[in-house]
C-alpha cells in the first residue's frame, strides 16, 4: 500500500453543527467530505476529550477525569498539568508510528498547543509555558522541542501573544498565531500528523453565553484565521479533519458546593497572610469544580450520604454518581471524586470555598490557573468594581518592570458575571460538537468523541 497524505487535525474548540454554516471555508471542506455531530465525553472539557481523541477511550480508560483533580498522593488539587506521562494509556502518535515501523515505514508528528503536550512521543511540539522566577515573577513564554523551533516560529511570526490565550484579553490573535505557526511548521517538516488546537470560539461563549453573543463574527474570524493552514495544506498535498471538543450553552447561575461543605463543618480553610488557605488534607469532603461537573471527595465514606444529601439539596444540581454508578458516566477511575455531580443545564459549578470575599485568597482576584483549586472563568473578565481596570493594570505592569513585586488582582469575584458553559452531552445534535473528515464516512449517525482514534488512525495508518 502506498503512503498516506499528510493530515493536518484542527481541533476548533466549540465549532458546532449550527455554526458550521457560517464557516465558508470549513463548510467547503465538509462539503468535499464528510461531517457529523459528535457525542461528548463526560466531563466535555478540553483535556478529557483531548484525551479520548488520542486514546480510544473514555476518562475512567485512559485517567484524564477533567482539567485538574485533586491529585491524592501530594494532597492538591491541580489543574492545566502538561505532561503527557498522565495520560494512563497509549495516544495516537504512539500507535501510528509503531503500526508504520512494522511496514518499514516512517512516521513523524507535530503537535501545537494541545493539552499533555510536554514528553510527549511526537517529533515537533509548542506549547504555552511560563517562566517563574524566584522572587514570585512571571513571564509569558512557549516551550516545544525541537530545540530552536518556538525560537524560529518567534523570528517568522512575532512573539507569541500569550495574553490572547486566556485572562480578560484571551481572543483572536492567539487563535492566528497558532494556525499561522502549524502552517509554517506544515511547510518546513511536513509532519504526518499535525494536531493543531485553535482556541478562538472558546472565550466569548464563556463570557456572555452563546445566544449573547456574536457568533457570526466570531465563526467568520475563527474561518479566516484557518485560510493560511488551509491553503499550505493544499499546497502540501494534506489532508485537513476538523474535530470539537464541546458546544457551549447558556447559563444562568452557579453552583457553588464548596460553600455549602463548608457550612457544613465538613470543609477546613486555615488563615494566612494572603487569605484563607483550603485544606484538602484535613477536609472531610470537598468539590473540584470545572464547568457543569464537579468532582466530591469525601475522604471517610461514613460521610458519603450526608454529602450526598447536601449537594442534592441545592439548587442547580441535577444528578449525583458514587462508587460504581460514576461508570454510567465514564468516570469510574480512582483520579475521580467519591461523589461526581452533574449541573442542570443552566448552571455551572464555582470554586469558590471562602465564605466571605474580604478573607478571599490573594490568587482569586488574579489569573492564576495553576494556583486555583477549581477552574475559574471569571478570569475572563475584568472587575466592573474597578473604576479603571486598564489604569490599574498599566500602574502594576510599571512596577513590574521597575522590579517590584507585583500583583494584577483585576479579576471579579462574582460567578454571576458568567453566561456560558459546557461539561455536558448537548441536548440537541446541533448544538453539540462536529466532526469533518474525508475519505469513507462512518455511517450516517453521530460518532462518539473516544471513536475519533479509531478514524483517525485508519486515515494514517490503514490496516
Amino acid at each position: 500500500m502506498g503512503e498516506s497524505a499528510p493530515l493536518v487535525l484542527i481541533n476548533a474548540v466549540g465549532l458546532t453543527g449550527k455554526l458550521l454554516a457560517m464557516a465558508p471555508r470549513l463548510k467547503a471542506l465538509a462539503d468535499r467530505g464528510w461531517h457529523r455531530p459528535l457525542g461528548e465525553v463526560i466531563p466535555a472539557v478540553t483535556c478529557s476529550a483531548q484525551a479520548s481523541i488520542l486514546t480510544g477511550l473514555l476518562p475512567e480508560g485512559h485517567g484524564i477525569v477533567r482539567n485538574g483533580w485533586y491529585f491524592r498522593e501530594t494532597g492538591e488539587v491541580r489543574f492545566w498539568q502538561q505532561s503527557n506521562a498522565l495520560i494512563q494509556a497509549e495516544p495516537l502518535y504512539v500507535t501510528a508510528r509503531r503500526r508504520l515501523a512494522e511496514r518499514g515505514r516512517t512516521f513523524k508528528s507535530a503537535k501545537l498547543f494541545w493539552w499533555f503536550n510536554q514528553g510527549a512521543a511526537v517529533d515537533l511540539s509548542v506549547t504555552p509555558k511560563p517562566y517563574y522566577a524566584a522572587d514570585g515573577n512571571k513571564a509569558f513564554g512557549i516551550f516545544g522541542t525541537p530545540d530552536g523551533l518556538t525560537n524560529r516560529l518567534e523570528a517568522e511570526l512575532g512573539k507569541f501573544p500569550f495574553h490572547t490565550f486566556w485572562g480578560p484579553a484571551a481572543g483572536l490573535p492567539c487563535t492566528d498565531w497558532i494556525a499561522r505557526s502549524a502552517a509554517s511548521v506544515l511547510r518546513d517538516e511536513r509532519p504526518d500528523l499535525t494536531l493543531v488546537y485553535l482556541p478562538h470560539l472558546d472565550y466569548d461563549p464563556q463570557r456572555f453565553g452563546p445566544s449573547g453573543s456574536d457568533m457570526p463574527r466570531l465563526v467568520k474570524e475563527l474561518d479566516d484565521a484557518c485560510a493560511p493552514l488551509l491553503d499550505r495544506a493544499q499546497a502540501a498535498g494534506a489532508r485537513v479533519w476538523v474535530v470539537s471538543e464541546y458546544g457551549h450553552c447558556d447559563v444562568s447561575r452557579a453552583v457553588e458546593p464548596n460553600r455549602v461543605l463548608r457550612r457544613a463543618g465538613l470543609l477546613n480553610v486555615r488563615p494566612g497572610p494572603f487569605g484563607e488557605v483550603f485544606d484538602p488534607l484535613t477536609s472531610r469532603a470537598f468539590a473540584v469544580c470545572d464547568h457543569q461537573v464537579a468532582h466530591v471527595y469525601v475522604s471517610d465514606p461514613a460521610d458519603l450520604d450526608r454529602v450526598r444529601d447536601l449537594l442534592a439539596a441545592e439548587p442547580g444540581v441535577a444528578q449525583l454518581y458514587s462508587g460504581e454508578a460514576r461508570r454510567e458516566v465514564g468516570l469510574d477511575h480512582p483520579r475521580s471524586g467519591e461523589i461526581v455531580a452533574l449541573a442542570e443545564p443552566d448552571a455551572w459549578f464555582a470554586y469558590p470555598f471562602w465564605l466571605d470575599d474580604g478573607l478571599a485568597p490573594d490568587y482569586a482576584r488574579t489569573v492564576d490557573i495553576h494556583r486555583k483549586p477549581g477552574y475559574d472563568p471569571c478570569e475572563l473578565f475584568l472587575d466592573p468594581k474597578i473604576a479603571q481596570p486598564k489604569l490599574r493594570i498599566a500602574r502594576r505592569l510599571l512596577r513590574k518592570k521597575l522590579g517590584f513585586r507585583t500583583l494584577f488582582d483585576v479579576i471579579p469575584l462574582d460567578p454571576s458575571l458568567v453566561r456560558g458553559s459546557h461539561g455536558l452531552r448537548s441536548p440537541a445534535v446541533i448544538d453539540g460538537p462536529v466532526l469533518i473528515g474525508d475519505g469513507p464516512a462512518p455511517g450516517d449517525s453521530t460518532v462518539e468523541t473516544a471513536d475519533v482514534h479509531r478514524l483517525l488512525l485508519d486515515a494514517i495508518a490503514p490496516p
